[in-house]
């Protein structure tokens, strides 16, 4: 179940991942997210314990929302990507709407949710705008192992502040 109990159906292929969920789910209690402290109990982890962790671990104020928004706008710009070009036309505002509705499928949202809160305005305008550039290679001296779709966003973004 996610926030506001919505159920969720995720299919998971990693076998570390399948392994790591079981052991979760032996542990008693309610809660599926949850460690053995050092007096031997379980402990359930809130989102404020995976906040802390990122904040801890990017060195910056980080949430998990910060990630959920940079993927849902990835698969914004991958979808758009998969469109035909229009002009800013009745076209284009269809292709805008089927894409919305794609990423909020993925991430279980709604809609007007997604849009609102999980893709970047600007993903939307440099559709409209016809200026998402292709899918390059990944370069090798890229310190940060963003993909080419990450670099593209961030090109993007930048322009747009």
């Amino acid at each position: 179940r996610g926030k506001g109990g919505k159920s969720h159906l995720v299919k998971v292929t990693d076998r570390r991942l399948v392994r790591i969920v079981k052991r979760c789910q032996d542990l008693p209690g309610q809660e599926l997210f949850q460690y053995v402290d050092e007096d031997g109990q379980p402990k359930a982890i809130e989102s404020d314990d995976v906040n802390q962790y990122l904040r801890e671990i990017a060195g910056d104020d980080f949430t998990a929302k910060d990630f959920r928004t940079w993927s849902g706008t990835i698969l914004a710009a991958r979808f758009f990507r998969e469109c035909q070009p229009h002009e800013e036309t009745a076209e284009s505002r269809k292709a805008v709407v089927r894409t919305i509705a794609q990423v909020a499928e993925q991430l279980g949202n709604t809609s007007a949710v997604c849009k609102k809160c999980y893709i970047h305005p600007a993903v939307i305008a440099a559709y409209l705008a016809g200026s998402l550039k292709p899918l390059e290679e990944r370069e090798e001296q890229d310190p940060y192992r963003l993909t080419a779709e990450e670099r593209g966003l961030l090109r993007i973004l930048s322009s747009a502040a």
